[in-house]
C-alpha cells in the first residue's frame, strides 16, 4: 500500500492542485492513500522548517509531499513538491492534472476558509470540555507550594477531570508566583490544562469552581486580639463580594489554615450568602496532629488510628473526642483480620497521660496563629476536597467545620467543627452517633469563644473575654 502525506500552506494554489490530483488517485486506486495537512500562511514556514529539521530533509516551498513507509517503518521518504508529485503520478499511474490557474486560485481560497473553520470548530470542542477552575488565595504561602503537586496528581478530582489552577495573591508576590507557575508546568501533569497567576483584585475568582482560602499574610504581631479579629472582616467582605460576582454558581469554597478558621468561614458565608451552603472549614489538620501524638504513644502508624472527632473551634478552643476512636493493625497479643480494630481508650492505660501530656501537646500545636507545616496544611485541604468530590471512606468519621443548624445542641449561626461523612458530593452530619453527648460546661466554653469572635469582628462587642472555668482539658476520655 502507498500512503502519501500532502502538506501545504492553506492558501497555496499548488497545494490545491496537488490535493485534487491526490484525491483522484485515492478514489480510483485501491492501494493508494493520502493524508492531508494544512497550516495557516503565517505559521507555514516555521512548521515546514521544523518538519525538515526533524527528518533531515531539504525543502522550502509549499506543498511538501512525502511517502510513509508503512511496510518498513522509518521517517518516510521525501518526494518533493507539486512538480515531483505530478511526475510520480504520470510515471507510475499514467495520470496528470489539467486544473487551470484560475481554478487553482479559487480552490486555494476555499481551502484557507475551510482550514480556519476547522480550527474554530476544534477550539469550540475544547471549550465544551471545560476544565475545573481551581483558585488558590494567598498563593505565596508554603501550603500552596505543597498543595499544587497533590491537586495535579489526579488523586483529588480524578484522572478524568482536567483542572486549571489560578494562583491569586498581591502584586508583591508576582515574581514568586511566576516561578511557581514554571515549576507547576514542569510537572507535565496529564490533568493540568493550565496554570496562571492573578494579582488584580477585580478579576479574582472568575468562573471558579473551587476556591481554596489559605491563611493571609497579615502581620499578627502588631495587633491586639480584638484588632486581629476585626482585621479579618475587610478581606472576607471583599472575597465574599468577588465570589458572588465572579465565581461559578456551583463554586465550592474550602477554608484552610490555623488563623481564625471558623471566623473566616462564617464571615465568608455572611458576605457570600448565595453560596454559603458550599463553604466549609478544614479540620483534618488538627485531627492529623492528634493521631500522630497518639500513634507515637502507642508505637503504631497514624493512619491506623480512625475516628478522632474534633469539636468546636478548629484554630482555638476545641475538644478532641476519643470515645469513638479505634486502632487497626495494632501489634498485641490479640490479632485479627485487616478490618479488626480495638477502642483506643482500651489500649492507653495511662489516663493521666491523656488528660495532661496529650492535652498540653495538642493545645500547643493548635494554638491560634500557630501555623501548620506546609505539608500538613496541603494534605488536609486536598483530602477534604477529595472526600467532598468522591465521598469519605465508608464507616469513617470525618471532622469538618460547617455552619451549625442546632445539631448536638450547638447554637445556630456559628461555624463549628463536628463529625460528618461525605457522600454524593456533599456531607451529612452524623447526628445519630451514640455516646457523643458533650457536657454543658464544655459546650459553653467552645461556643462562647466562637460567638464572641464573631461579635467582636463585626463591631457588636468591644472586648473579647475568654470563657473562664475550672476545666482546662480538651479531650473526652470516658
Amino acid at each position: 500500500m502507498a500512503k502519501f502525506v500532502i502538506a501545504g500552506r492553506a492558501d497555496c494554489p499548488y497545494y490545491a492542485k496537488t490535493e485534487l490530483l491526490a484525491d483522484y488517485l485515492q478514489k480510483n486506486l485501491p492501494d493508494f492513500r493520502i493524508h492531508k495537512i494544512t497550516q495557516r500562511p503565517e505559521v507555514w514556514e516555521d512548521w515546514l522548517k521544523d518538519v525538515c529539521e526533524k527528518n533531515k530533509w531539504s525543502h522550502k516551498n509549499s506543498p511538501i509531499i512525502w511517502r510513509e513507509l508503512l511496510d518498513r517503518g522509518g521517517k518516510g521518504l521525501l518526494l518533493g513538491g507539486y512538480n515531483e508529485f505530478l511526475e510520480h503520478a504520470q510515471l507510475y499511474y499514467d495520470v496528470t492534472s489539467s486544473m487551470t490557474t484560475e481554478l487553482m486560485m479559487v480552490i486555494a481560497q476555499e481551502n484557507l476558509g475551510a482550514h480556519i473553520q476547522k480550527e474554530q470548530e476544534e477550539e469550540g470542542l475544547k471549550t465544551c470540555i471545560n476544565p475545573l477552575q481551581v483558585w488558590i488565595t494567598s498563593a505565596s504561602a508554603p501550603a500552596c507550594y505543597n498543595l499544587i503537586p497533590i491537586l495535579t496528581s489526579g488523586e483529588v478530582f480524578g484522572m478524568h477531570t482536567e483542572i486549571s489552577i489560578t494562583l491569586f495573591d498581591n502584586k508583591q508576590a508576582e515574581e514568586y508566583l511566576k516561578s511557581l507557575v514554571m515549576e507547576t508546568q514542569d510537572l507535565a501533569s496529564p490533568v493540568l490544562r493550565s496554570v496562571s497567576i492573578c494579582t488584580k483584585v477585580e478579576e479574582a475568582f472568575c468562573q471558579a469552581h473551587v476556591i481554596v482560602v489559605l491563611d493571609d499574610s497579615t502581620d499578627k504581631e502588631v495587633f491586639t486580639l480584638e484588632d486581629c479579629l476585626r482585621s479579618r472582616v475587610p478581606l472576607c467582605r471583599l472575597y465574599g463580594y468577588l465570589i458572588e460576582k465572579n465565581a461559578h454558581e456551583s463554586v465550592r469554597v474550602i477554608v484552610g489554615g490555623k488563623t481564625f478558621v471558623n471566623l473566616k468561614t462564617v464571615l465568608l458565608m455572611r458576605y457570600a450568602p448565595r453560596i454559603a451552603h458550599n463553604i466549609i472549614a478544614v479540620a483534618l489538620g488538627v485531627e492529623g496532629e492528634a493521631k500522630a501524638i497518639l500513634a507515637r504513644k502507642l508505637k503504631t502508624t497514624p493512619s491506623y488510628i480512625k475516628d478522632v472527632i474534633i469539636w468546636g473551634n478548629i484554630s482555638g478552643n476545641n475538644y478532641v473526642d476519643l470515645r469513638k476512636t479505634r486502632v487497626y493493625r495494632y501489634e498485641s497479643a490479640i490479632w485479627g483480620p485487616l478490618h479488626y480494630s480495638r477502642p483506643l481508650l482500651n489500649l492507653i492505660f495511662d489516663s493521666e497521660w491523656i488528660k495532661r501530656e496529650f492535652v498540653a501537646t495538642l493545645k500547643n500545636l493548635t494554638a491560634t496563629g500557630r501555623q501548620f507545616g506546609g505539608i500538613l496544611a496541603a494534605h488536609s485541604i486536598a483530602t477534604t476536597l477529595k472526600y467532598w468530590y468522591h465521598g469519605s471512606p465508608p464507616g469513617e468519621i470525618v471532622s469538618l467545620g460547617i455552619l451549625s443548624e442546632g445539631q448536638f445542641g450547638i447554637p445556630k449561626g456559628i461555624v463549628f467543627s463536628m463529625p460528618v461523612k461525605f457522600e454524593n458530593g456533599t456531607w451529612v452530619v452524623l447526628t445519630d452517633l451514640k455516646d457523643t453527648e458533650i457536657s454543658e460546661q464544655i459546650m459553653t466554653r467552645m461556643t462562647s469563644d466562637l460567638i464572641q469572635e464573631k461579635l467582636v469582628a463585626l463591631g457588636d462587642k468591644i472586648h473579647f473575654q475568654p470563657y473562664q472555668s475550672g476545666f482546662e482539658g480538651k479531650t473526652v476520655e470516658s
